[in-house]
């Protein structure tokens, strides 16, 4: 119901898949459960698990393969990027002691915490800024980047498989071994010689984000949180109707010049204030699916959306889906404001080392 109604207004049904509920029996969630369980890696094993109480799934296509693609033997090459979030917070409500969150995007910054707690053993140079910017060339090194380091934003099937990036994991940055065989993975899809198809790779993903509007359509979601988390926890705390822990941690004389108009709001604003920032939420959290296939000489009447790849003379046909775009439960509001003190603590404290340092 919140992909039918409320997700695929705002973004559009031609790029939602609302699924289709079908029961269930619990054996068949128990053996699903078990199935899964091995393919997942350690740190995720405990992250979720199958709720062998429900009596329904959703069902969901594939949308890493054309519905036809496979069966006219015709390659299909698929990428699923995690853009994250597009832009930097305005809002009124950001502490002064946070004030780096309106000029270091939200991912950068988190790179440093997932550096601290060894999730990741570099840095990756992906902005997502750059991604939506609308800019050509900017879009085009937002996916050198994630090419360079996909951690678990990048990914990319052929007929698929999994041929780039990992599932579940983190991969770090991009060696020789992993270029090569990917290079050679491209060569049924992209024309050109060994050494230049994943340039022509990257140049079909920029161009069809960049003629396809599909990251306007994003951001247009993920700004419903104008007020920032630091806004919107006020507003939770009115409608749960306890008395604001993050007020108490603040002080008076901060609470008094910032936030008691957010205190004095209806139960109804304050609503919509926790509805559009989780909303936004998901929008900073979902993946993108973009398919391709070839698209056939003299073919007038597909029903796909097609784009043309200058460097090898190729028209692709397209396809375009975002998944993972599940409701976030109001009861996390909490836990959100806490990871937002927790990412910009570690960046600022990382910038101020590096400072130091240069001091010295």
């Amino acid at each position: 119901m919140f992909l039918e109604h409320v997700i695929s207004p705002l973004l559009g049904s031609k790029y939602v898949d609302v699924g289709k509920r079908v029961k269930v029996s619990r054996e068949f969630l128990e053996l699903v459960e078990k199935n899964v369980l091995s393919q997942r890696p350690a740190w995720r094993v405990d992250a979720s698990k199958v709720d062998t109480h429900c009596d329904s799934v959703l069902i969901l296509s594939d949308h890493s393969i054309f519905p036809t693609g496979i069966q006219e033997g015709e390659p299909c090459l698929c990428v699923e990027i995690k853009p994250k979030c597009g832009f930097l917070p305005i809002s009124e409500f950001i502490g002064e002691e946070n004030r780096i969150k309106q000029s270091v995007s939200r991912y950068k910054m988190h790179q440093a915490l997932k550096l601290h707690g060894k999730e990741i053993s570099s840095f990756s140079e992906y902005d997502p800024l750059d991604l939506f910017s609308g800019v050509m060339n900017r879009i085009q090194k937002s996916i050198k980047d994630l090419f360079s380091s996909p951690q678990n934003n990048f990914r990319v099937f052929l007929d698929g498989s999994l041929i780039f990036g990992t599932l579940g994991g983190i991969a770090d940055s991009t060696n020789s071994v992993i270029q090569e065989a990917f290079e050679d993975a491209l060569k049924d899809v992209i024309v050109g010689d060994q050494g230049r198809r994943t340039d022509s790779f990257i140049q079909l993903i920029a161009e069809t984000i960049y003629t396809s509007g599909v990251m306007e359509r994003l951001i247009k979601l993920q700004k419903l949180d104008n007020l920032d988390i630091e806004g919107a926890i006020h507003a939770y705390y009115n409608i749960i109707s306890e008395p604001c822990k993050v007020c108490r941690e603040l002080g008076e004389e901060k609470v008094r010049d910032k936030y008691t108009t957010l205190h004095s709001i209806s139960l109804d604003e304050s609503l919509k204030i926790v509805k559009n920032f989780l909303i936004g939420t998901t929008a900073k959290d979902c993946s993108l699916m973009m398919s391709f296939k070839l698209k056939k000489e003299g073919d007038t009447e597909s029903i796909y959306d097609s784009v043309y790849l200058k460097s090898t003379s190729q028209t692709f046909d397209y396809k375009a889906c975002f998944i993972d775009l599940d409701l976030k439960p109001f009861e996390n509001m909490q836990e959100y404001y806490e990871k937002d003190k927790k990412i910009v603590s570690c960046y600022t404290q990382m910038v101020k080392s590096e400072q130091e340092v240069e001091k010295n």
